[in-house]
């Protein structure tokens, strides 16, 4: 069995971000000469997160409306966790709803996906550097 890691890195210009990095994880698997077998892809950060959906720009302007209405960045005082001095008390929370991770199965050498299905990375507290592990086994 074959066994591949690699850290993707991002830094969004916004707050929160959404940014389809499908090519990049199928870059991964064409690296890692896997065949048949698992990805997994997962945000290394507990503001950000990882998950598959349509790479469509209605939704995604869905998801940030809901996100906030979920859980608003301001007043930023609401949150216990920003006490600490911290002001994204909110993005831990959006994190928990978008998951950390996804696990794709690997097809004859490709990401066996449905009808739509691409891979996002969610920011949710930007505007600095933060890393999502892609993970490959198989044969």
């Amino acid at each position: 069995m074959k066994s591949y890691r690699k850290e993707l890195w991002f830094e969004t210009p916004h707050r929160l971000d959404f940014l389809n990095i499908t090519s990049q994880v199928e870059s991964c698997l064409g690296e890692s000469g896997v065949r048949e077998g698992l990805v997994l892809v997962n945000a290394m950060h507990i503001t950000a997160s990882v998950f598959i959906n349509d790479d469509e720009r209605g939704l995604h302007a869905d998801y940030a409306a809901w996100l906030e209405t979920l859980a608003p960045h301001a007043p930023v005082a609401q949150y216990r966790h920003n006490d600490t001095g911290e002001d994204n008390g909110d993005a831990h929370l959006k994190r928990q709803v978008m998951g950390r991770e996804v696990v794709v199965a690997i097809t004859n050498g490709k990401l066996d996906f449905g009808p739509w299905e691409q891979i996002f990375y969610g920011e949710f507290d930007g505007r600095r550097r933060k890393r999502v592990l892609v993970k490959i086994i198989g044969e």
